[in-house]
């Protein structure tokens, strides 16, 4: 398949969102699908619905509504899906960049999201890839959630925020550290067992605040950590929560991911810098 023949298109009609709402079902469940009269009724109102087609099939999607901090008005993006057979063919960058372009017709100039950060692939997406930047961390956004994708741990989230009027040069691939740098540097410390699985220890924080620059491991595959070892998947949820949380309330923000590349190093990394601008925003899995 050629990205290049995916349309992107904005969504109004009953008809057009009803088909959103019955491919959420397929990825999330049916109890947890947004009923179509919610979706239209935010498209009226400065909320922004996308679809991704290709072959005139729905394949991906992407939904936001208007928020407001009591300041200023923003586009809260809360969620992202795509059908699991067209995923990892660069879908969810299109659709984005799409939202943006929309989102500055609009009259936006910030859009904030809501993720797991134990997912590489969102975080290299939101962070690497857009530029988004997190300074603050959700223990448990959504509570226990029951869907196909969340079931099992703590709905733990980063708050990203997107602010695409932002012409500055960031390094968000981490380009000028070089690979055993950061492994050297690693904010938890971190082995492999006898599964070829990451594994991290508690955080421990003596002599690792110095530093001009902090990097958090992550697992490349947390998916199939948290379906095939549910304890090990729970460890790097908690020493990772301890880990942002620590971090964010030392003024550390996520300003960039490293990819590791080498197949034998099971983990990538976050990218934490100084300073860290706080704002009160909004989600999207």
């Amino acid at each position: 398949m050629r990205t290049e023949a995916i349309e992107i298109r904005s969504l109004s009609t009953i008809e057009e969102l009803e088909e959103v709402r019955r491919l959420e079902s397929k990825i999330w469940g049916e109890s947890d699908s947004i009923p179509t009269h919610q979706t239209i009724t935010a498209v009226k109102n400065g909320g922004l619905v996308l679809g991704a087609y290709y072959a005139g099939k729905l394949i991906a999607f992407q939904y936001s509504f208007p928020g407001f901090n009591g300041q200023s008005v923003y586009l809260c993006s809360h969620i992202l899906g795509t059908d699991e057979q067209f995923r990892n063919k660069g879908i969810g960058e299109k659709l984005k960049q799409a939202q943006r372009d929309e989102a500055l017709k609009l009259g936006y100039s910030l859009i904030t999201w809501t993720y797991d950060p134990l997912e590489s692939i969102n975080g290299y997406l939101n962070i690497g890839k857009l530029g988004g930047v997190v300074s603050t961390y959700i223990p448990n956004c959504y509570g226990e959630m029951e869907d196909l994708l969340n079931s099992g741990l703590p709905s733990d989230r980063f708050l990203v925020e997107w602010h695409f009027g932002d012409t500055a040069q960031v390094d968000t691939f981490g380009t000028e550290y070089e690979q055993d740098f950061v492994l050297g540097s690693s904010f938890l410390k971190w082995d492999i067992n006898e599964n070829g699985q990451p594994v991290t220890a508690p955080l421990q924080l003596e002599g690792l605040h110095n530093n001009h620059v902090q990097f958090v491991p992550i697992p490349k595959n947390y998916r199939i950590i948290r379906e095939t070892n549910l304890e090990l998947a729970t460890n790097w949820r908690m020493h990772t929560r301890m880990a942002f949380s620590e971090l964010f309330k030392q003024g550390w923000q996520v300003s960039g991911f490293k990819k590791i590349n080498d197949p034998g190093i099971p983990v990538n990394f976050y990218i934490l810098t100084r300073p860290a601008p706080k704002g009160d925003f909004c989600n999207e899995d």
